[in-house]
């Protein structure tokens, strides 16, 4: 997995910046904790972590070339941090193309595929990764992030080039780059979703998923290199569910490739569950066992209280599936105490870099990844598969299919989720919030592709499923690399696989649904592999601490956040914070609303925590009113 940084500067020699490379480098100790590298030129320095997955003994980063260019240095260098699974058969292609490997690395492969076919080197991935070259005889650095954004990678231009990372915390590291925020940051952070290229941090960038971007004396230029098409869907239904789980019957043992231990994560969820039981699958051929994870809260299921989003617990499930597959099971179990431990919830923040968050189940996934790391360095999960295959509610829900914003926006204002509703109105008028919340899903709207000929119906489908996969689907990406990569555990998605998503993007809603059931694509590719009430079961949300003492928690936190000389308590309505205190004193907040008062207090804590100067925004209302 890694972690990868480093500084291009045209104006200077880097060869002098030691000090401040391997100060950027280490802030990434957490995602490579089992080496470190650094490597540097005249106008260029590359930082590396390692996290051995695969080749152990081999495969130490920054990675030169042999062949030397300019100068006597190397052609080219790389730093590199995620998995090409399918690096073996680009290995066994670049050998009978002449090129000779001194490791079994996949960092060796990505480098010479670079040499061999240049920037075109990225059509033949698959994988997750974020990769930076520096290609000494064209004085270039190239930027690359995958296909679906599994990997992060950030940039922040300077007047001489460009410092990049894995994450903001490897870029702020750099005297160069400041912390600062203005109106058009703060949308980003009150809004409930990732804009491809992005960041809460003024001046800092993200390398959009699909893209590349070079870095040359001339200045900075980005380049799609892949993105979703659309055309006709001509397979019949049975032909269709078949090629699903050939792909699925690929993708999960190509994505176990690995030289130290793998398991699984598994939540009793029509997702999880398939992953895990093509997984054990795998293991059993090799005469094995599957270790499977998942997470509860003391008292969770036998207190469960159902709701619109949770309708069952996932224990039972859990287990009921893990029985069914054979894996050696662990139930990983929290409590409050261990939600609230402010040690904890500094490392998520830490973690993230950003004021985004999913309550308390950022804290619980990031004890859950601690607690699976005892046992292995890699996880398979399942996330990606109600983005591609349609199983939220609002692909079918009228109201939010008939929303003029992003649907889980409209879905979350109706359940108390408005971002807007804690902040005095002179300050959401003021950021122009509403204004840039319809920029934005304007300008997602016209990267939908069109189909000629399409019906209103399916048009509309075909937009949710492509804002789902470019704007939903990439915060909880983000989430699952953060937290996992915080405690040095890589995670895979065997659903964003692209040639998975470039198909079922494809497939007809209706056929989508055939059943009448939520993923019904999805049920019937894994039918053979699943008991059938884990097939039959709704979908229910990753699992939420249900404790009013843990919400009154919360709100000391947000009364808090509304104090004298703190950050956020100018733009911060006392009344509509007190309104909400009261729904702790005698109940629970809702799931909307607790994420809602987290996300409060995150852009407080991130304010506070990493010195985030405001920019080009009131203290106060102008017209004198608070």
């Amino acid at each position: 997995m890694c972690g990868i940084t480093g500084w291009v500067d045209f104006t200077r020699d880097l060869t002098a910046e030691h000090t401040t490379v391997t100060a950027m480098t280490r802030t990434l100790a957490a995602r490579g904790p089992d080496a470190e590298g650094v490597w540097l030129d005249t106008h260029a320095a590359l930082g590396h972590r390692r996290l051995a997955v695969i080749d152990l003994e081999h495969g130490t980063q920054p990675m030169r070339t042999p062949e030397r260019g300019p100068g006597d240095r190397p052609r080219a260098v790389v730093s590199y941090g995620g998995e090409i699974y399918n690096f073996r058969e680009l290995r066994e292609e670049l050998v009978l193309l002449g090129h000779r490997f001194t490791t079994r690395s996949d960092t060796e492969v990505a480098l010479r595929a670079y040499l061999q076919w240049g920037t075109d080197f990225v059509h033949r991935l698959n994988g997750m990764y974020s990769i930076a070259i520096w290609d000494t005889a064209r004085e270039e650095l190239l930027l690359v992030r995958d296909r679906l954004g599994v990997k992060p990678l950030f940039y922040y231009p300077t007047g001489g080039g460009v410092l990049f990372g894995s994450e903001p915390k490897a870029i702020l590291a750099n005297p160069l780059a400041e912390a600062a925020a203005g109106p058009e940051e703060l949308c980003d952070a009150l809004l409930f979703l990732r804009t491809p290229g992005r960041v809460p941090f003024r001046g800092m960038r993200e390398v959009k998923p699909g893209h590349l971007v070079r870095v040359g004396p001339s200045g900075i230029a980005e380049e799609r290199y892949w993105a979703l098409t659309a055309r006709p869907h001509t397979d019949d239904l049975r032909t269709t569910v078949a090629t699903v789980r050939e792909l699925l019957d690929d993708i999960v043992p190509r994505q176990m490739v690995a030289d130290v231990p793998l398991v699984s994560l598994l939540s009793g969820g029509l997702d999880s569950s398939t992953v895990t039981a093509l997984a054990a699958r795998a293991r059993a051929a090799d005469g094995e066992r599957l270790g499977t994870f998942s997470v509860d809260f003391t008292g969770h299921t036998e207190n469960f209280r159902a709701d619109a989003i949770r309708p069952t617990p996932d224990g039972p499930y859990a287990l009921e599936v893990a029985r069914h597959v054979g894996s050696d099971h662990h139930m990983i179990t929290l409590d409050r105490a261990r939600l609230l431990d402010p040690a904890v919830r500094k490392a998520v923040l830490g973690a993230w870099d950003l004021p985004f968050n999913f309550a308390d189940l950022d804290v619980s996934l990031h004890l859950l990844f601690a607690a699976v790391r005892e046992h292995a360095t890699v996880a398979l999960s399942g996330e990606g598969a109600d983005e591609v295959f349609g199983g939220y509610l609002w692909f079918s829900d009228p109201e939010a299919r008939g929303a003029t914003t992003f649907p889980w926006l409209k879905l979350g204002a109706h359940r108390g989720l408005d971002p807007r509703s804690l902040f005095h109105p002179w300050f959401v008028d003021g950021i122009d919030l509403a204004e840039y919340e319809a920029d934005l899903y304007r300008t997602a709207l016209a990267e939908v592709p069109r189909l000629e000929g399409e019906s209103a119906e399916d048009r509309r489908t075909r937009e949710l499923g492509h804002v789902t996969l470019t704007r939903w689907l990439p915060i909880l990406l983000d989430k699952k690399d953060r937290m996992g990569m915080a405690v040095g555990l890589e995670g895979r998605v065997p659903f964003c696989d692209h040639r998975l998503v470039e198909y079922v993007f494809n497939v007809p809603w209706e056929m989508k649904t055939f059943s009448g059931e939520e993923k019904a694509l999805l049920r019937a590719a894994a039918a053979d592999l699943l008991p059938e009430s884990v097939l039959r079961r709704k979908k229910a949300a990753y699992p939420s601490i249900q404790d009013p003492a843990y919400d009154r928690a919360l709100i000391t936190g947000l009364t808090a956040a509304a104090g004298d000389g703190v950050p956020l308590s100018p733009y911060l309505d006392a009344g509509a914070v007190e309104r909400l205190t009261g729904r702790t004193t005698d109940g629970s907040l809702s799931e909307f609303e607790r994420i809602l008062v987290e996300s409060t207090v995150r852009m407080d804590d991130w304010l506070r925590t990493y010195d985030v100067a405001l920019a080009d925004i009131a203290l106060t209302d102008p017209k004198g009113q608070r």
